[in-house]
Parts: C-alpha cells; sequence; structure tokens
C-alpha cells in the first residue's frame, strides 16, 4: 500500500478588497486557489461564459428549432450515470419548456447494448424518432450515427468527452473538447466544418463543462435564437434557471473540474436547493440520504445523491433514475429514491466483496511491483469494476484497470473501467496502446483521470502487461509518491462555529477546488469505536489546550490512535438535536514523531 506524504499548499497571490466578514483563514484558502479578490467569488449566472461560442451551436439550435417548429419525434439518448441521467432530465424538461411536444428519452443497457449510441441500441429504437439528440455521449459512435442516418434520422451529438482519431457525421455536434481532430465522417480530410468547431472551442475558455452542462447551454443557445425572432413577444420566455439543480448534481458526481464557469452553475444549482425550489427527485433523494436540504452542500451531492442514482445504472435500469428526476410529485419520488437506495445498498454490498477480493490478488501479486495494476475476475460484475479501480487507485496510488465478464452470455469479452492518478492521462495511454497493439483493445474513451474499454478475454495477458509497460514509462517515482494537500495549521482558537459555516458555503468546493483541509498536532486525550470502523476522538491543541470533538470514519483496525499525532482535517459542523458544534472530520492521522518537511509551518497557506 502506498504511503501518504503531507505537504501544504502555495498561496498565489496576496487577497485584496475583502471584507472584514470574511475571516482572514478563508482569504487565505481562497488565495491558495488562486482566487484573491472578492470579485472573483462572486458566482453570479450572468458571468457564465455565452453557450454561442461553442463549436457547432449554430448547427445544433437550429436543427432543434426546425424540429420544434415541425413537430418531429425527438428522441434524448442518454448515458447510465448520474451525469448522463441529470443531462436526459435537463434535456427532457428543458425541451419542453422551450416547445417540444413530441419528446422522449431513451438509455442504453450496458450488458445489452454497450456504450452510448451504438449500433445495436439505434436498431433498437422503436417506434423510430426523427431526431436523435445524445447527451454525454456520442463523440466516438461513428458507427452509430452511421447506422442512425442509415434509417433517415437525424443526430445532434452533445458530450464532453474527448474525441478519438475519427469524428462521426453527425448533423451537429457540441463538444468543448473537440479542440484538435484529424479525420471525421463528414469528409477526409478533415472538413472545414469540424475544423471550425474545433478552432471555436479551442478559443472557449472553460473545457470542463459536464455532459449536463453541455446540454444546458445547448438550451440556453436556443432560447437565445428564440428569443432574438420574437418568440417570447406575446408569451413569457421559459425559466431554465430551474433546472439548475440538476446541472449542479450531474456536474459534481462526475468529477469535473469546478474552475469558475462550473462553479457559477453549481452554486446557482445549491441556492435552489436550500432554498426549497429543488426538483421533486434530488429532494427525496436527500431525505433519504438521511441529509438535509437546508444545508446542503456539493459533497452530499457527490458522496450520497450521486451514488444512488448511479447505482440504478451499474446494477439495474438508469431509466428508474431518470424518472425520479423527472417526476413533479413528491411521494412519486419519494417512491422512486427508496427504490434507488436499496439498489444502492446491493451495489456496496458487491462492491465491498469485490474490492476485498481485488486486495487479496494485489497482496498475493505484490513480488510484480505493477505501476499500471490491472485486474480481472470471471465473477465480477461489469458494472461495479469502476468503483474497485477507484478504490484499489486510492489505496495504491498507482493507475488501475479493473475487468469483469461484459455479461453473464457474454464471457469471452471483457469490460474495463479504469482510474487513474495525477500526471497520468489513462485515455491517452490506451490510445498509446492502441497504437502499438493495432485490434488488443476493441473500443475505449474516456477522460484523463477515468476510461472505459472492452476487448477479448483472452487478450487480457497481453493487455496487462502493455498496460504495466506504459505506466512505467510515462511515471517516476514522485508521481507515485501518495501526496495530501493541506491548507496548513488552523490557527489557536479559529476552530470555531462561525468559521465552519463560512467554509461550508464558500465553495462550492469539489474537483480542482478542494475542500479546505487543514493539519495541526494534537494530543488524544481519549477515543472509542463507534459502530465497527469509526473513531470518536477527543483531541487537545498543546498550543492552548482547547479540547477538539472529532470523527474519523472507517479508521479502527484494532489499534488505538497515537497519544501525539499530526491530523488532516475538514473543519465541520455537527447537527445533534437541532443544536450545531464544530467538529473536526480527520482524513489523516500519523505519529508526530515524524518530522515535517521544510517550510511546512505557519498558518493557511
Amino acid at each position: 500500500m502506498s504511503r501518504l506524504t503531507l505537504r501544504r499548499r502555495q498561496v498565489q497571490g496576496s487577497p485584496l478588497g475583502w471584507s472584514d466578514a470574511v475571516h482572514p483563514v478563508l482569504q487565505q484558502i481562497y488565495a491558495a486557489r488562486g482566487v484573491l479578490t472578492p470579485e472573483q467569488a462572486e458566482h453570479r449566472l450572468t458571468r457564465l461564459l455565452a453557450p454561442q461560442q461553442l463549436g457547432g451551436m449554430e448547427r445544433a439550435v437550429d436543427l432543434l428549432q426546425e424540429a420544434i417548429r415541425d413537430d418531429w419525434s425527438i428522441l434524448i439518448a442518454g448515458d447510465y450515470d448520474c451525469d448522463g441521467a441529470t443531462g436526459t432530465a435537463v434535456a427532457m424538461r428543458g425541451l419542453r419548456l422551450l416547445g417540444a411536444k413530441h419528446v422522449n428519452y431513451a438509455i442504453p443497457n450496458r450488458f445489452v447494448h454497450g456504450y452510448g449510441l451504438s449500433t445495436a441500441f439505434v436498431e433498437s429504437l422503436q417506434p423510430r424518432p426523427q431526431l436523435i439528440v445524445t447527451v454525454d455521449n456520442g463523440v466516438a459512435s461513428v458507427a452509430g450515427v452511421a447506422a442512425a442516418q442509415a434509417l433517415g434520422i437525424r443526430v445532434i451529438v452533445t458530450d464532453h468527452h474527448l474525441p478519438g482519431e475519427q469524428l462521426p457525421a453527425a448533423d451537429a455536434m457540441v463538444n468543448p473538447n473537440l479542440v484538435t481532430i484529424e479525420k471525421c465522417e463528414h469528409g477526409s480530410p478533415l472538413c472545414d466544418r469540424c475544423a471550425q468547431d474545433a478552432r471555436l472551442n479551442k478559443a472557449f475558455p472553460s473545457k470542463a463543462l459536464a455532459g449536463v452542462g453541455v446540454m444546458f447551454y445547448l438550451l440556453l443557445a436556443l432560447r437565445a435564437q428564440l428569443r432574438e425572432q420574437g418568440a417570447y413577444v406575446q408569451v413569457s420566455e421559459p425559466d431554465l434557471s430551474q433546472l439548475l439543480d440538476l446541472v449542479a448534481l450531474g456536474t459534481v458526481a462526475d468529477l469535473v473540474p469546478l474552475d469558475f464557469n462550473n462553479r457559477v452553475l453549481v452554486e446557482a444549482g445549491m441556492k435552489r436547493l436550500r432554498g426549497g425550489r429543488g426538483c421533486a427527485g434530488i429532494v427525496a433523494l436527500v431525505e433519504a440520504s438521511q441529509r438535509s436540504v437546508a444545508t446542503l452542500c456539493p459533497s452530499d451531492l457527490g458522496y450520497a445523491v450521486g451514488p444512488r442514482l448511479n447505482a440504478a445504472g451499474r446494477l439495474e435500469d438508469m431509466r428508474l433514475g431518470v424518472e425520479c428526476l423527472l417526476t413533479d410529485d413528491r411521494t412519486q419520488a419519494r417512491h422512486y429514491a427508496e427504490l434507488l437506495s436499496s439498489i444502492n445498498q446491493d451495489r456496496r454490498e458487491l462492491q465491498a466483496t469485490m474490492v476485498a477480493e481485488a486486495e487479496v490478488m494485489v497482496a498475493r501479486a505484490a513480488h510484480t511491483d505493477a505501476v499500471g495494476v490491472a485486474l480481472y475476475e470471471p465473477s465480477w460484475h461489469a458494472g461495479v469494476v469502476g468503483l474497485v479501480a477507484s478504490k484499489l487507485k486510492e489505496r495504491l496510488h498507482r493507475p488501475v484497470i479493473a475487468f469483469a465478464p461484459a455479461s453473464e452470455d457474454n464471457i469471452d469479452e471483457l469490460r474495463g473501467s479504469g482510474r487513474s492518478i495525477s500526471g497520468f492521462h489513462i485515455r491517452d495511454a490506451l490510445a498509446v496502446i492502441d497504437t502499438r497493439h493495432p485490434g488488443l483493445i476493441e473500443r475505449f474513451g474516456g477522460h484523463a483521470m477515468a476510461a472505459g474499454l472492452s476487448l477479448k478475454t483472452s487478450d487480457y495477458p497481453r493487455f496487462a502487461a502493455a498496460f504495466d509497460l506504459v505506466a512505467r514509462e510515462l511515471l517516476d517515482e514522485e508521481r507515485l509518491q501518495a501526496v495530501l494537500y493541506t491548507d496548513g495549521e488552523l490557527p489557536p482558537g479559529a476552530a470555531t462555529l462561525e468559521l465552519a459555516r463560512q467554509l461550508r458555503y464558500a465553495g462550492p468546493w469539489g474537483q480542482a477546488f478542494p475542500e479546505p483541509l487543514f493539519d495541526n498536532h494534537f494530543e488524544c486525550a481519549s477515543w472509542k469505536v463507534m459502530g465497527e470502523r469509526h473513531l470518536r476522538l477527543s483531541l487537545r491543541d498543546p498550543r492552548d489546550g482547547m479540547l477538539h470533538d472529532a470523527v474519523m470514519f472507517n479508521a479502527y483496525e484494532g489499534q488505538p490512535p497515537p497519544t501525539m499525532l499530526r491530523a488532516a482535517y475538514e473543519l465541520t459542523i455537527n447537527d445533534w438535536q437541532g443544536r450545531e458544534t464544530p467538529r473536526l472530520l480527520l482524513r489523516h492521522i500519523e505519529p508526530v514523531n515524524k518530522h515535517l518537511e521544510p517550510g511546512n509551518t505557519g498558518s493557511p497557506a
């Protein structure tokens, strides 16, 4: 297992112009994330990037407007994860608000149709729509788009995944990450249309939109064109802000970087939810997870709500998740939320078994010292291997790809899901393997930190060796050292309820804009076990003698915590029977006989 090193973030400049009401600690935390002035933390919707800056938007809007005007049947082709489910719900609700009368959706079954707009998925559509709009997929669906068009179906692709070598011949494509491409199905070499899209996207300041964000942007652009053409002179303009809670959930759950543009979207969605204006489905899922809507923060979406939706796509049918997000009936929403919670519990139990088996595999194979770790077990479930890869990546600090048979009826093909570490672009690594070993990988796609692929079961040993070799070439020893970055020491007396409240709502915190994390030395005054694995501690600050309530989850392994320790922790709020008190949520502890690194002293930095 990987040893963890604590390092402190460096402030990227001096905070300027902040009100005295903003705690100095929070000002320093912002500065460590490049936010130096109040204006850089003002997440107003008016500061969103213009949708018209995205390549392909004009063609997509024109085609959607024609479809609405002429009453075409429109099918939203979604995806079976939380981003895809929320994006599907945004598309359904948004297009209906903008005048579409015949709009429906379909989600591929991962075990029957595979990923995205596949040929099998297109052929299964009955009745056949006149227009397909993909959400969170389609950039790699060359064959699927061709199959749809052969049936006379027009196709708009909205996606945020990285393109492969060749683009499908979609009627329109909106994807902020389409910035370079060598060829497309419209023509060879690259046609002028796709080249222009790539040029526009290259200038677009944010490439971090999730699939649901891309779909929301398309709706904004469509409404803007309808406005310019006078559609809202005699009728009220549809309020698309009512979709922002869905956008926030999908954005947080998909772990895309929370750059400024995404923080605007997420903060607006969080305000709707906390203000009691969230859709019935999300509210029901929040309540089913024993969270409070009034005090909701992005981590609640990421750790409690998102997994409940994802579980449906992993083990059952994501239509259940989409229906939960589409209903306005709160009783029906609670029913869906209970079903999703039950499926999620099954997923957790299955995941725990698979992770334990994976750890045994790794322990037995420890002498191989693989840098790129590939794991395969014939009994594993293809819908859960991504979670296994994620857990093992965290514990090993190595890129991990876990494989399972594609289905119970197809053991000759494997589905793999990979998770990566900083400095190793896993989708590009798969592209390297595909170039070196043509035909070894049947299909692949994804992001820098996560990717999926398919290959023949008989080819697994060859792939595992190729993946390890590429990882060894691209990762040095420094990258293989697990590092936890903190905001330094919290000053004596600063762990107050006031600061905890400011931190909770100051983000939105998330991927690439991390939750504030402090590290201090403490004396463990007392401790006890909660449940079987959790610790409840009372920690004394040696600088002023103050005692702090602290918890650490899944940390007890039969040994007491160190008497003197260094802890990395979040300052959170414990709400017990309506009484709020500050609490330290420990993320890492180590004995204090380990020395601080040079320069790692002082206040938050």
